[in-house]
C-alpha cells in the first residue's frame, strides 16, 4: 500500500517505520531538524521489541511531492489540525482514507469539516514513544496498539486492507466496532495520565504508590467519564475499574504521558484539548470538574511552551 505518515513524529513515525520495514511504500512527512536528520542518517527506531533503522526512507516536508496515497496516518499535534488537514489535501485521492491517531476527542469532527466525513477515520493509538533526538524515535512500552473505525460503522474495504497489511507487518491493529466509545475510553485514561504526570512532574510509579495521588488520577478519569456520559457516549463504568486495576498492577512505573515530555522540553502542550476539554464540557453540562480544573490551573502558564 501507499501510506503517508503525517507527521513522522513519535507516533506516526513509529507505525510508519514498521509498515515501511514490511515492504509498504511509506512516505514520511517531517519538518526542520527532524526531516534533515532523516535525510542524512535515515530513521532510527529504538524499541523494546527490537531496534530498526530505515537507511533511505522517503521523506519530505511537502505532501504535494508525494501525491495521492491509500492511507494517511495523521498524527499532528492538536493545535495544527486544521492547517495540517489543508496541507494534506494532495495526499488524498477519491478513494483515500485519512486515519487520525491524534490525542483528544474531537479530531474526527474537526478534520471532517475540512476534508469531508467520508474519508476521515477515527483511530486510537496506545503506545509510549518519544522523540529521543531528530531522526530517532524511542518506543518504551510493551504495547503498540492501533484501533481504527468509521464513525458511521459502515464496512470499508480500504480500511480492511490496511488492517490486513498492518497485521502482516506484525502490528497489533484491528477495526473497532464502536470507534466513538474507543476514542472516549482512550481520552478518559489519557487525560488522567497526561494531567497527573505533567502537573505532578513525575513518572506514573510514584503517583500510583501514593494513595492521595492515586485518587487524584482516579478523579481525573471519573470527570472525563461523566462528561462523556453526558454527551451520550455508550460508556460502561467497569472501564474505570479495569483501568485502575491496570494502573496498580500492570503499568510500567517509568511511563509518562507525551504532555509531560513536552512540558519538560518547553514545548507547547495539548492541555486545552485534554484537561481543558473536560473543563469546557463540564461547564456545558453543569458537571463539576475540580481535578481537571487543578491540572489546567497548574499548567496554564506553560501551555504555549517556551520556544
Amino acid at each position: 500500500m501507499r501510506i503517508a505518515a503525517m507527521a513522522a513524529g513519535a507516533v506516526g513515525g513509529y507505525f510508519g517505520a514498521r509498515l515501511a520495514a514490511a515492504g509498504h511504500d511509506v512516505f514520511f512527512i517531517a519538518r526542520g531538524a527532524h526531516r534533515d536528520a532523516i535525510v542524512k542518517n535515515g530513521l532510527k527506531i529504538e524499541s523494546v521489541h527490537g531496534d530498526m533503522h530505515l537507511a533511505k526512507p522517503n521523506v519530505t516536508d511537502d505532501p504535494a511531492e508525494v501525491g495521492p496515497v491509500d492511507i494517511v496516518l495523521f498524527a499532528v499535534k492538536l493545535w495544527d489540525t486544521e492547517s495540517a488537514a489543508e496541507a494534506a489535501r494532495p495526499l488524498l485521492g477519491p478513494d483515500s482514507r485519512l486515519i487520525t491517531v491524534q490525542n483528544g476527542i474531537d479530531s474526527v469532527d474537526r478534520l471532517s469539516a475540512v476534508l469531508g466525513a467520508d474519508r476521515v477515520v477515527g483511530g486510537a493509538a496506545y503506545i509510549a514513544t518519544v522523540m529521543a533526538s531528530p531522526g530517532v524515535i524511542r518506543h518504551t512500552s510493551q504495547f503498540a496498539i492501533l484501533r481504527i473505525g468509521r464513525a458511521d460503522k459502515k464496512p470499508d474495504a480500504k480500511l480492511s486492507a490496511f488492517v490486513d497489511a498492518g497485521k502482516a507487518a506484525k502490528l497489533d491493529i484491528n477495526l473497532s466496532a464502536d470507534i466513538q466509545r474507543e476514542l472516549w475510553q482512550k481520552f478518559i485514561f489519557l487525560t488522567a495520565m497526561a494531567g497527573s504526570t505533567a502537573s505532578l512532574r513525575s513518572t506514573i510509579g510514584p503517583i500510583i504508590a501514593d494513595p492521595e495521588l492515586r485518587e487524584f488520577f482516579h478523579a481525573l478519569m471519573e470527570e472525563a467519564f461523566a462528561v462523556g456520559k453526558a454527551k451520550g457516549v455508550a460508556l460502561d463504568h467497569a472501564y474505570i475499574d479495569e483501568r485502575m486495576n491496570f494502573l496498580v498492577n500492570k503499568i510500567e512505573p517509568g511511563m509518562r504521558a507525551s504532555m509531560a515530555h513536552d512540558l519538560e522540553r518547553g514545548n507547547r502542550l495539548e492541555l486545552d484539548w485534554l484537561a481543558g476539554k473536560v473543563r469546557a464540557l463540564g461547564r456545558e453540562f453543569g458537571i463539576p470538574t475540580p481535578a481537571s480544573d487543578t491540572v489546567y490551573t497548574v499548567l496554564k502558564l506553560h501551555r504555549m511552551g517556551t520556544h
